[in-house]
């Protein structure tokens, strides 16, 4: 009997499964808190999938003041490993340490990739790691710049480094106190590399990789015009959105930062439990969309986004699907449709269950749009929260575990495990006689 083989999918799965294993056993370790007491197992499988998943979301109220220097250190080692994915990283090694890289490592590395050719891939790795230190490097700078002002010469090192690495991977994590980034609301220049970083990393290694080698916004790939004008759009909108509805409550710059880091990464500059219910469903909606392909960042993505707004908008117009003199495949919109409705059934089906477990939490009596809210920025591996992540039942971690595990991977990846015969369905000889069916 002919053995068979796992899908580039379920790989791609369980080498982030098995790094939030890995998280969690060192997490749960004594010498990774500072007065020494395990954290919970619960606890630790949270945390390190929330890093894993560059989520942000923790269910230590302080991690700054909980973790040891060890801890913060395997807690940013899991932030890198999981915003750059460990199918490149391990490759990367494989390549660096002179092993030939076969078709099926190269395979595997082109759906965690979402890649249409095999061709290039090591190159694209090698860019994808060079690229990301680079830029790494260059936000640790400036990040020091600023903490060097206020913290002894190797704490400024370490919270720099951390960081960098959290904001450019879109985590979300800090190790600052347990308000965020609000301490630093009106320092500009923190505010602007932070939004700098996590807008680089959110946009994708492919498009970072297209403006490095075109230099011209005229000569880049459609896929990087979409995701660039897709990203701006967004983030002018959300920035307008926040101050026009929190007038009194925040700055233009808070305002902009806000609207950068609430489909990505989860630092906050303000105190967002305080926002009104409008305010906080437009957030849901960013946390939703998320970043892009090929990023740092889940959600359903920009270019789905894109693909759903414009197919809608030439469908009532009775017009054909075209952008940038291009006419886009019905596979692409079909594909952008299943993401968004696979995406928010299991959200909603989780926020339910949530919502059951904890009307018997007897510590914390969590509203609806608190419970919606955690749920929403676990999917979009966000890391926003309005306060209650610290006292959700044990129950409820592991499922919102379980969904930063879905956000990051995507449906797609999740479902297509499933489906051995996704992205090559069967071809029936068989031809039906079409049938139109009356809709809406």
């Amino acid at each position: 009997m002919k053995k068979r083989k796992l899908s580039p999918f379920a790989v791609v799965a369980l080498s982030f499964f098995g790094i939030i294993v890995a998280g969690t056993l060192l997490l749960k370790l004594p010498i990774s808190t500072q007065s020494g007491t395990p954290l919970s197992w619960v606890d630790s499988l949270f945390i390190s999938t929330s890093a894993v998943c560059v989520t942000g979301l923790s269910t230590i109220p302080n991690i700054a003041e909980t973790l040891s220097v060890f801890g913060k250190i395997v807690l940013a080692l899991l932030i890198q490993i999981g915003g750059l994915g460990i199918v490149t990283i391990a490759i990367y090694v494989l390549v660096v340490l002179g092993i030939k890289i076969g078709v099926t490592e190269r395979y595997v590395l082109k759906e965690a990739l979402n890649q249409h050719h095999l061709g290039g891939m090591i190159r694209l790795v090698r860019s994808i790691v060079f690229t990301s230190l680079i830029i790494e490097s260059f936000g640790f700078v400036i990040n020091f710049i600023v903490f060097i002002q206020e913290f002894s010469f190797i704490k400024a090192i370490g919270h720099a480094a951390f960081h960098t690495i959290s904001s450019f991977n879109n985590a979300g994590f800090d190790i600052l106190g347990n308000s965020s980034l609000q301490n630093y609301s009106s320092n500009v220049l923190l505010n602007i590399n932070t939004m700098v970083m996590i807008i680089i990393g959110g946009i994708g290694f492919i498009v970072i990789r297209d403006i490095i080698e075109k230099k011209s916004f005229k000569n880049l790939s459609i896929y990087s015009k979409i995701v660039l004008k897709t990203t701006l759009v967004l983030i002018i909108t959300g920035t307008l959105i926040i101050k026009l509805f929190e007038y009194n409550n925040v700055t233009w710059l808070e305002a902009a930062f806000q609207s950068v880091t609430t489909r990505t990464a989860g630092f906050s500059t303000v105190n967002i439990s305080m926002f009104s219910y409008t305010t906080l469903v437009v957030i849901i909606i960013f946390m939703f969309i998320g970043a892009s392909p090929n990023s740092t960042g889940g959600g359903i993505k920009t270019t789905t986004l894109f693909i759903m707004f414009k197919s809608i908008t030439s469908f009532l117009a009775g017009k054909p699907f075209i952008t940038h003199k291009r006419k886009i495949e019905d596979q692409n919109k079909n594909k952008a449709f299943v993401v968004v409705t696979l995406a928010f059934a299991v959200t909603i089906f989780m926020f339910l269950i949530v919502s059951l477990i904890e009307a018997n939490n007897t510590t914390y009596n969590m509203t609806f749009i608190e419970v919606l809210f955690e749920s929403f920025s676990a999917f979009g591996t966000v890391g926003l929260s309005m306060g209650i992540t610290p006292y959700l039942l044990p129950a409820s971690k592991v499922l919102l575990s379980m969904l930063m595990f879905i956000g990051r991977l995507g449906p797609i990846t999740i479902f297509g495990i499933m489906n051995k015969n996704w992205g090559h369905p069967e071809i029936s000889h068989v031809n039906y006689a079409t049938e139109k069916i009356l809709v809406g």
